[in-house]
């Protein structure tokens, strides 16, 4: 059957650039000047004044035309801006500037390895970079004419960064630019989701998404203010300090990062990489309020000595996204924090510009809207659903099938890939590929993974793509493979890439144990980290399919775990 959002319709969605509803809206004439972002690492500041100043001079040098002094990147001339970096102040003030004029950007991982990179170039036609100087050399790899590639932060020699073209503008006084037009189907960026198509997938939100995304915080936020008052926070001078350490490439990241401080005065504290040690230390020493998990964070945290010890007095919300969250983690996480009553999940995926579903605060909608132990929550604003089952037909209350989505949320498609669009978007509804079930009172709960992808790290990834890059061995060492997931992972639920390989004559000849020695470094020289096969190479003669030539990963998988368990029962 189909569900519809029990919160109030969303406003009409102009056809407007979304800068105009981050930056332009009347309430904030009256915002104060105060702290907007901290860079936890280096301790760089900017105020919110200091922030919309920089946006709009950057906008202005990197628009204006190149007779002019500026740069000359519009829309018109088909122009991509690539962003390769770590989290920094500075990537957020560029992707604001882009949004300024119009011009989309492509958000491309810093965690990418050499044949990552160059496809992700290739798949978002990026005609420039800016690049942290940690990765300059890999962005010079990317085939993007010398002149074209910049420094995000830093300075070094003979090439141009952000900070000097802002710097430019200012010094050359140069008349700024208006806020260029935007319809609601303008391009605003480009970020990478792998799929079961294999090699990572670039997802167009426009900024249409990106408002419809917006207006469904907005109306939440107006019904939770009708029965509760606004909270005391415990940071600064009571503000609420928003502590975000996750990947700004990646859609919760950036969302965070990004977006969120835009809608009341906060300010946000930025790790620009995880590490245990400085997140916990810069907890106590920013006063942050509020905190944004993925699930093997959670895990890694809980697990710690120093987060037994650690001062985490100032924290008042945590929200854990990403990936499922165990109710048995959520509890551990919980215990260690006085006065937090519960952790703020969700469910949503790039395609969906971020959010489908959250866990409601308890009471709002007069109590219409439920918060229930083990479920990923309500339907947001705008979105419709329908659960379908395998044959097509639509799935009955409380039965499990795969969730479609429609929405002004749900993206314009994947960039250069018409057939992975024509499959994932299927007459105006989002085909999530997850089997979800929703029960009597329109509460979301999730089953699995009606597709191969999974979920490591909060990270997706695709099998598919793991077993092309085994097959593509120089020295042609398998003739077939599966990857699929298997337990082993930071959380009960997380699963971990594992191979089943044929081996090719050259792989007999070589044997067994050098050849999965052999591909196991081949995968790691190739991708990235958490696409590893931490969950091991097995050789097998045949990789089982049906008939019609589907692998049969759970055949694979079921076998496995079989395996597994029998060898711990002998133990």
């Amino acid at each position: 059957m189909y569900h519809k959002s029990m919160f109030p319709d969303l406003p009409v969605v102009p056809e407007a650039n979304v800068h105009h509803l981050l930056f332009n809206r009347p309430d904030q004439q009256a915002w104060p000047d105060y702290t907007l972002y901290v860079n936890a690492t280096t301790g760089k500041r900017w105020s919110f004044r200091q922030f919309v100043e920089r946006v709009r001079d950057g906008a202005t040098v990197l628009g204006t035309d190149i007779e002019q002094g500026g740069l000359g990147i519009t829309l018109e001339k088909g122009e991509i801006v690539g962003i390769l970096s770590e989290n920094c102040l500075e990537y957020i003030a560029l992707l604001h500037s882009l949004l300024a004029i119009a011009v989309p950007f492509a958000m491309i991982s810093g965690y990418s390895t050499p044949f990552e990179f160059k496809h992700a170039v290739s798949l978002s036609q990026a005609t420039r970079i800016f690049v942290s100087p940690s990765l300059l050399p890999l962005a010079l790899t990317s085939g993007i004419p010398d002149d074209r590639i910049y420094m995000l932060e830093g300075h070094i020699e003979g090439r141009l960064s952000y900070e000097d073209l802002v710097n430019r503008a200012r010094r050359n006084r140069m008349p700024r630019l208006p806020v260029k037009h935007a319809t609601r189907d303008t391009l605003a960026y480009l970020v990478f989701s792998s799929g079961t198509s294999g090699l990572p997938k670039a997802v167009m939100i426009s900024h249409g998404n990106l408002t419809n995304s917006f207006l469904q915080v907005k109306v939440v936020t107006q019904e939770v203010n009708k029965f509760q008052e606004p909270p005391v926070w415990n940071g600064p001078n009571g503000m609420q300090v928003l502590f975000n350490v996750l990947p700004i490439h990646h859609t919760y990241g950036l969302h965070i990062s990004c977006f969120r401080a835009f809608f009341s005065p906060l300010t946000v504290v930025l790790l620009p990489k995880w590490d245990v040690n400085a997140f916990l230390n810069a907890i106590p020493k920013f006063r942050a309020t509020t905190l944004y998990l993925v699930p093997s964070l959670v895990h890694q945290l809980v697990h710690r000595p120093e987060f037994q010890v650690a001062d985490l007095s100032t924290v008042q919300i945590v929200h854990c996204g990403a990936a499922y969250l165990p109710v048995s983690l959520s509890q551990t996480l919980l215990s260690r924090f006085t006065g937090l009553e519960r952790i703020s999940e969700g469910y949503g995926m790039s395609e969906s510009t971020i959010s489908i579903a959250n866990k409601p605060v308890p009471g709002v909608l007069n109590g219409r809207a439920k918060n229930k132990p083990g479920s990923t929550g309500v339907l947001l604003p705008g979105i419709e659903v329908k659960v379908v089952r395998e044959d097509g037909t639509l799935a009955a209350v409380n039965e499990p099938g795969e969730l479609h989505v429609r929405s002004g949320c749900v993206a314009l498609g994947y960039r250069n890939n018409p057939k992975a669009t024509k499959e994932t978007f299927v007459n105006g509804w989002l085909r999530t590929g997850d089997r979800i079930r929703i029960d009597e009172d329109g509460v979301l709960f999730f089953e699995d993974r009606a597709k191969d992808t999974l979920k490591v790290s909060g990270l997706q990834v695709s099998p598919v793509e793991i077993e092309n890059t085994l097959l593509v061995h120089p020295d042609k060492l398998i003739i077939d493979a599966s990857v699929a997931g298997v337990s082993g992972g930071r959380t009960l639920d997380e699963r971990i890439p594992r191979a089943w390989v044929v081996l090719s004559p050259e792989g007999h000849k070589l044997g067994a144990s050098a050849t999965m020695a052999k591909l196991d470094a081949w995968v790691r020289e190739s991708l990235s980290k958490y696409k590893w096969l931490r969950g091991g190479i097995e050789v097998v003669d045949i990789i089982p399919k049906s008939p019609t030539g589907k692998v049969l990963r759970r055949q694979l998988v079921e076998n496995y775990e079989h395996g597994k368990k029998a060898i711990q029962a002998k133990l």
